[in-house]
């Protein structure tokens, strides 16, 4: 059944299918060890606990990780099962120190959880690296609860291996904000700047994000995978925590977010996901980046609040008559 109009969802189409499967590097525990070369922009599909010991050490720049939270969720053919506290910190620790073994020296790490998950993944997180930060931003989804609170946020927990050398490229993820009072001085805009759509103001990022929007059918970056984060949440932190050319790997791909939005913004990327549908449509998206490198709510080299979209258009169409 062909989808709707509007409907931009990313599928696998049939004749597509074993295309991407031969695009993708399988690799299992009986494997031989992997090289810096072997796994460079690829997407391994196989089990992340067996498959990171097959990893060279200490290869990535900055190391992204969206894990099951501990909840019962459905992922295509596999199934996580909520357990107890105890029983999730056990597995955390089944493959977080192969995760932080991936990292070099100066390298960053930043790693996704819920309220539900997110005291054991800081426990388990600060045994193995220096926690400089937690991230909050607004998850605006659901129709919300009759008992309790909507759950309308998660948490993003920033860490390195050393303090004192490590990257983090401030100017790189400033936010352009409009300005509801704007004040002069002089009769002259002060730190904002003032335009036909309106006035706006270039602020330096707090841990708190109100600007990310979930994917959902209409854009152009959504997929069927349950819990895909939105590229211009991983475009912050590639950025912010990466250089150019850096390695940016990502050992719970899912539907390929991470890798899509390093190589739009021209780093390397490795990532391995064990669903092989969520695997191909992770290539699929990749080749779609081949010839659309545009990241919803970065535009002209920023990052926009949101309901800015008329300013950002008129700011692209200027820039494409220069």
């Amino acid at each position: 059944m062909p989808q709707a109009a509007n409907n931009r969802t990313i599928l696998i189409e049939p004749d597509e299918s074993e295309l991407l499967k031969k695009s993708l590097m399988y690799v299992s525990k009986d494997d031989a060890a992997c090289s810096l070369s072997d796994i460079t922009n690829q997407i391994v599909c196989g089990d992340a606990l067996e498959t990171l010991p097959k990893l060279p050490a200490a290869f990535a720049d900055l190391i992204i990780v969206d894990p099951p939270y501990n909840l019962t969720k459905q992922f295509d053919k596999h199934r996580f099962n909520k357990t107890s506290t105890e029983a999730y910190i056990a597995y955390l620790q089944s493959w977080f120190p192969a995760v932080v073994a991936c990292l070099k020296p100066t390298g960053s790490i930043y790693v996704c959880s819920d309220w539900q998950s997110t005291a054991a993944i800081q426990m388990v997180m600060s045994q193995y690296v220096t926690i400089l930060n937690r991230i909050t931003w607004q998850r605006d989804k659901g129709r919300g609860a009759f008992s309790n609170w909507k759950n309308g946020m998660e948490d993003i927990w920033f860490g390195v291996k050393d303090p004192k050398q490590y990257c983090f490229n401030v100017e790189a993820v400033k936010i352009m904000r409009m300005v509801m009072a704007p004040y002069k001085k002089n009769g002259q805009p002060k730190d904002w700047i003032a335009s036909e759509e309106g006035n706006f103001r270039l602020t330096y990022p707090s841990n708190f994000w109100d600007d990310i929007t979930i994917p959902y059918w209409s854009m152009p970056e959504n997929t069927v995978h349950p819990t895909q984060k939105s590229e211009k949440l991983m475009a912050k932190l590639i950025l912010a925590s990466s250089n150019e050319g850096d390695m940016v790997f990502d050992p719970f791909l899912g539907s390929g977010t991470t890798a899509v939005v390093a190589k739009k913004l021209n780093r390397r990327f490795c990532g391995i996901e064990m669903n092989e549908m969520y695997a191909c449509l992770a290539q699929k998206r990749l080749q779609m980046a081949d010839t659309n490198n545009q990241i919803q709510g970065f535009t002209d080299g920023m990052f926009w609040e949101r309901n800015t979209l008329k300013y950002q258009r008129q700011k692209g169409k200027s820039k494409k008559r220069e």
